[in-house]
């Protein structure tokens, strides 16, 4: 181990920071707003939609992040009509494409954690809210939504961590975040074991700081 090295590393790793946590904070975004509207799509059982979003769902859930974003990535620009789209432009950005891989894989996963939050309020409650005559409204507001935050919060913030260390694979398609930064010193150093101890400890720091954030939101919701 190279101890002076890897030190050596870290001011490098950090100039990957600002693009990790973009795309983190812009793809958890993505993820909560499609979630929320996934979720209540589905609880509804609006037809054909919530057919195609159980699809969904499952699609994203049932395979690879990696996969998922070599799809975008690589695999839409072999559709003519895609290439054509106004779309087309933001698909060859290897940051726009990683955002919405993530994003969409978030909201699978999202829509399933706002959803058991909601499953998780005694439905007595919600009953005695509509005898006393509450709108849906003043009922999502004042019952659930109070409540299914704290049920779905310790699971989101375990969504939050998952996406951070999600991002590490926006290093696959060229991006120079954290990780593409340590790969690049690992190659130019012949020095892999400390190029990546040096970036696994950032992660792990951004880890740690997450989770007390959450600790201590939790403990407020509490």
């Amino acid at each position: 181990m190279n101890w002076p090295l890897l030190i050596s590393f870290y001011p490098r790793l950090l100039e990957g920071l600002t693009t990790t946590l973009g795309i983190l904070v812009c793809s958890l975004s993505l993820g909560l707003l499609l979630g929320a509207v996934i979720c209540t799509i589905r609880m509804r059982r609006m037809p054909v939609l919530a057919q195609f979003f159980d699809f969904y769902v499952l699609f994203f859930r049932g395979t690879p992040l990696l996969v998922q974003l070599f799809a975008i990535y690589f695999g839409l620009g072999q559709f003519e009509a895609v290439r054509e789209s106004i779309a087309w432009p933001l698909l060859q950005e290897a940051w726009f494409c990683a955002v919405l891989a993530l994003g969409l894989n978030s909201a699978a996963f999202t829509s399933e954690i706002i959803r058991g939050g909601i499953l998780g309020i005694e439905r007595g409650q919600l009953e005695a809210a509509a005898a006393y005559g509450f709108s849906q409204v003043k009922t999502a507001r004042v019952i659930m939504f109070p409540q299914a935050l704290r049920i779905a919060m310790p699971a989101y913030s375990n969504e939050i961590i998952l996406m951070l260390k999600g991002t590490a694979l926006a290093s696959t398609i060229s991006i120079m975040d954290i990780t593409g930064i340590a790969r690049k010193l690992s190659s130019d150093n012949f020095a892999p074991f400390e190029a990546f101890i040096a970036a696994g400890t950032l992660y792990l720091t951004l880890s740690l700081a997450l989770t007390a954030a959450f600790s201590m939101v939790e403990r407020r919701f509490a």
